[in-house]
């Protein structure tokens, strides 16, 4: 049975030589800003003043570690392991007692006991882009001082430049500090205050309690956990530092979010199902595991994660580029990011990554997709047939069917109740209606892929939903009439103002005029164009406006 071990212990037993912390190449680099630095130091000082000789915890740290060695890999605590680094080399440099200096010194550095056989060396080592640098800047003896008088734009990675805005914050502050006050914040720091030490022998372990950790607030996500897989899977330290460094590339050009997201896509383009349980089980078993570990992880980093990352960054920024064709191919990115899901994204992905340099096919494929996405989304599919249907069409794409795959196709009945639901009274499908509106104004524009830039776009009535008894509206419309008409596709518009409850009552020449003009009579929307345009709004006038609009986006959607 693996042994899995957990103490509580004060900092002058964490930064001894029964540990020797390395930061493996795959987490991420240094990243604490100096709000953190200043916020540590901050709650430090709290218990140094509340008079208390009560233990002062600082959470914990999760290390793989065998128990009769020293060495530790840093799974979980980098962030905070290096912040008290800089914080007891800030303190070493700033005193001038000797004894305390070389006790410091000690903390941050292994002094070595020819005894023993114990080299001198750092008692931690971050990632191999930034180990030499935090050696001779931090951990050296006398080196805070040259490393504030670094220039921040000469330093090659953001983690070095973090370590010297820390590093500089905390010294600005105990620099002024009387030296006796220094010593005791050292001396509550060295007796008083406590890490969690977890370990384990084994990665697997550490990944679990990872996971335990992260459901109750750390910041970890399974991406990261997939990177310990991937790039500790390669085995030569040249070639974890490439893959890393693709792997980090790949998460700043899309943001954290993004990347984790990116992650259930590709499991669903292997996997091909729903999913059953969450990311952090299914994606090593279903997508790792199955094709890429043991022995292939180069193959996931250089032919799955770039290049998905990068047509995720495509299709989320609409920057497809081609010689040619470029234009339409974002202009359907532009209309699939409008619908309120995401699980068209997996075949839209898979048709980047398969068909990218095919600007014509990507057109031909993304316009049927966008047709199946819309309609489902307007019939308010659910989510289990919703997702088995996408799913249906990996398998399809995945056996070469391409464009195809019945998946990809609308049948008689599934046109017809998209028809049916945008021929009905739309505003009443408060989820639906903007998109549906935009997607028919666009087509009235004869625009491609048209993105407004309003910070609001408001639904409105042509005939008002409670006309007053006296308007000309009672007069023009039966109550039946009013009934049928007054949520329908025909009798709306789309406004970039917040709604008026009395303009919206007005008789229709006054509220063309003064409710659905702009500043300057400046009308944004091609479909309310439309209504500004007309002299009167009887039930005639609303049954021809109806129709047109009701088949201009039945031809759009091929209905």
């Amino acid at each position: 049975m693996k042994q899995l071990e957990a103490h509580e212990m004060p900092l002058d037993k964490v930064f001894c030589s029964d540990y020797e912390f390395h930061i493996p190449t795959y987490q991420r680099p240094y990243a604490w800003e100096v709000e953190q630095a200043e916020q540590l130091l901050s709650d430090l000082v709290e218990a140094l003043d509340s008079g208390s000789d009560e233990p002062y915890f600082l959470g914990s740290i999760v290390l793989v570690k065998e128990p009769s060695h020293s060495v530790a890999d840093v799974i979980d605590g980098q962030q905070r392991l290096t912040t008290l680094t800089i914080l007891l080399a800030v303190l070493r440099d700033l005193t001038d007692d000797p004894g305390l200096r070389t006790e410091l010194d000690a903390a941050v550095c292994e002094p070595g006991k020819i005894s023993k056989g114990l080299p001198a060396k750092p008692r931690l080592t971050l990632r191999s882009k930034d180990a030499d640098f935090f050696r001779n800047y931090v951990q050296t003896q006398g080196a805070v001082s040259a490393l504030l008088e670094l220039s921040a734009a000469g330093l090659k990675t953001d983690a070095q430049k973090a370590v010297r805005s820390n590093a500089e914050a905390l010294h600005k502050e105990l620099s002024s500090w009387t030296a006796h006050r220094r010593l005791e914040l050292v001396r509550m720091l060295i007796m008083r205050t406590y890490l969690v030490v977890v370990s384990t022998p084994d990665l697997d372990s550490a990944h679990r309690i990872f996971s335990v950790m992260n459901a109750r607030g750390l910041d970890l996500s399974p991406a990261d956990i997939f990177k310990s897989l991937i790039i500790g899977d390669l085995g030569d330290s040249a070639a974890e530092d490439a893959a890393a460094a693709k792997w980090e590339d790949a998460e700043e050009a899309l943001g954290r979010d993004d990347f984790a997201d990116l992650f259930l896509h590709l499991r669903m383009i292997y996997a091909k199902e729903r999913a059953k349980a969450e990311l952090l089980k299914e994606f090593p078993k279903q997508v790792l595991n199955t094709r890429f570990l043991p022995g292939k992880a180069q193959l996931f980093v250089n032919d799955v994660l770039v290049p998905y990352a990068d047509a995720y960054a495509q299709i989320r920024d609409h920057d497809y580029r081609a010689e040619t064709g470029a234009e339409r191919v974002n202009a359907w990115f532009r209309r699939l990011v409008q619908i309120d899901n995401n699980d068209w994204r997996p075949s839209a992905l898979w048709a980047l990554r398969n068909h990218g340099p095919d600007a014509e096919w990507l057109d031909r494929f993304l316009q049927a997709l966008e047709r199946l996405a819309a309609s489902m989304f307007i019939r308010r599919v659910y989510t289990t047939p919703r997702v088995q249907r996408y799913a249906e069409l990996l398998r399809e794409l995945d056996a070469g069917q391409g464009l195809t795959s019945p998946s990809l196709q609308l049948t008689e009945q599934e046109r017809a109740a998209t028809r049916e639901r945008i021929a009905g009274p739309l505003y009443l499908d408060v989820r639906t209606r903007k998109y549906i509106l935009l997607r028919l104004d666009e087509v009235l524009a004869n625009s491609s892929g048209v993105a407004y830039t309003h910070p609001l776009i408001t639904v409105e009535h042509v005939l008002p939903q409670t006309p007053k008894p006296d308007s000309q509206w009672q007069a023009d419309f039966t109550d039946e009439q009013r009934q049928f008409w007054t949520n329908r596709i025909g009798n709306l518009v789309l406004l970039n103002r917040y709604k008026n409850s009395e303009a919206r009552n007005y008789d229709f020449a006054t509220k063309k005029v003064r409710y659905f003009t702009g500043k300057l009579g400046v009308v944004n929307f091609a479909l309310t164009a439309q209504v500004v345009g007309s002299d009167s709004w009887t039930p005639a006038t609303l049954d021809a406006r109806q129709s047109l609009l009701v088949n201009s986006l039945c031809d759009t959607w091929q209905l």
